[in-house]
């Protein structure tokens, strides 16, 4: 009863204050919302119809207007002054700030320039930081250990394949055609105290009557075949995917002669080249079941010569039997006759490349100028010679496409092997017929 007379008495307040000052009326919504007490009558009114009223929001501005706000609006206005007067003004007010502002950058900018200048100058005074890596690089001759590896085999057995891997760089010519290489190749690997010096070898054979086999180029065969016994360790190497496939007896007689007996100041090696061809590696295990009974092999490898599967410890093994003498080359420079001879083998091998049949064997090929120039580029002059001018006009093409093609892919090897430019430059010439 008390909370109902103080209701009737508020209401008789409010009814009385909004009969004075009617601007003062507020929408109904508001003011239910604004007042507890009348909340709290109608809620406890209006309990059991609770499911049955629709739920509405205590605020939705869609029910006021509001007032303009300058701020918020999007109307542009004008500006009250001349631009070209308020540039005039910044001038004059900051004009002699921006100066010396713009002189303080520059300052800061020599002294920049001055602080690098003295730093280069400072670290090109001081020595390298890898200075003492390179003394403890240099090996003492007393420590040296060096060791002559020759490579023979059959022609196209992979042996210039092995000799490239195992330097790390394009020493011997490599092509698909017999007899690639012509004469004795030098490829030299320095490792820690070590120098091994390879010799990749033209082809050797065995003909049917056991005797070495005399072909187009038996002069340089016969020179590998009287160099054999000139090498610390011989390395035989044979392509085992040819003779499971295709057995040439000429090989198996060449592999057999050399392995026969036990060299006295020689030790021989047996590898067989190509594992990567054989499909069925159980067919390894016959080939070496083949030659296990040669006394003359101190050891027997299982190679890829061109994928490097196996050649790492051939490598190390060759590196074991390393002897203690000085190195026959230096380590850090490539000597010229080097040089020389990759020059000749790369062009060789682009030749082979491009040339078929007969033609590549009876030309003869010749460095004919080697000139280093003042701005470190080289100059490289070679010939071919060939004895019919039908074979000239055959390799040079039409219009000089082919010995083109030749040039500029063995051009761009060689800049790539030497890190430097090279101008190469290949004649091709028939040979003079002798007078009667």
């Amino acid at each position: 009863m008390r909370a109902l007379r103080a209701l009737k008495l508020t209401s008789s307040a409010l009814l009385t204050t909004t009969r004075a000052n009617p601007h003062l009326l507020l929408p109904s919504r508001l003011f239910a919302a604004a007042d507890p007490q009348t909340d709290l009558t109608t809620a406890a009114a209006t309990d059991d119809d609770t499911d049955r009223t629709p739920t509405t929001s205590d605020f939705d501005s869609s029910q006021f207007s509001l007032p303009h706000d300058p701020v918020t609006s999007n109307s542009s206005r004008n500006p009250m002054w001349d631009a070209a007067y308020r540039a005039r003004a910044d001038e004059a007010l900051f004009g002699e700030r921006k100066a010396i502002k713009k002189l303080m950058e520059e300052e800061e900018e020599r002294e920049r320039a001055t602080r690098l200048v003295r730093a280069l100058l400072q670290a090109a005074l001081e020595p390298p930081d890898d200075a003492e890596e390179e003394e403890d690089m240099v090996v003492k001759e007393e420590d040296q250990k060096s060791l002559s590896v020759g490579i023979i085999g059959a022609p196209n057995a992979g042996k210039s394949s092995l000799t490239n891997f195992m330097v790390g760089s394009k020493v011997a010519a490599v092509s698909r055609k017999t007899n690639t290489t012509t004469h004795e190749v030098l490829g030299v690997m320095t490792k820690e105290n070590t120098q091994i010096c390879f010799f990749d070898t033209p082809g050797l054979m065995i003909g049917h009557h056991g005797y070495p086999y005399r072909t187009d180029v038996r002069v340089r065969v016969d020179s590998a075949w009287s160099s054999i016994e000139l090498y610390d360790m011989l390395i035989v190497i044979f392509d085992v995917h040819r003779h499971l496939t295709v057995p040439d007896t000429r090989v198996t007689k060449l592999i057999k002669r050399l392995g026969a007996e036990v060299h006295p100041k020689q030790k021989r090696l047996l590898c067989m080249n190509k594992v990567d061809l054989v499909e069925d590696k159980k067919d390894l295990l016959k080939v070496a079941k083949e030659f296990e009974d040669l006394p003359g092999y101190e050891r027997y490898f299982m190679i890829s010569g061109l994928k490097g599967s196996g050649v790492k410890d051939l490598l190390q093994y060759l590196m074991d039997q390393a002897v203690k003498r000085p190195w026959d080359e230096d380590p850090t420079i490539m000597s010229e006759e080097i040089m020389k001879s990759i020059a000749l083998e790369v062009v060789r091998e682009k030749m082979l490349n491009h040339i078929h049949q007969e033609i590549p064997y009876v030309i003869e090929h010749r460095l004919m100028d080697w000139k280093e120039l003042r701005d470190g580029s080289l100059r490289v002059e070679q010939h071919f010679i060939t004895p019919k001018q039908s074979q000239r006009q055959i390799l040079v093409g039409k219009n000089g496409s082919k010995i083109g093609r030749i040039g500029i892919e063995a051009n761009q090897e060689l800049r790539s092997i030497f890190k430097r430019e090279v101008h190469l430059i290949l004649q091709v010439r028939v040979t003079k017929k002798k007078s009667a």
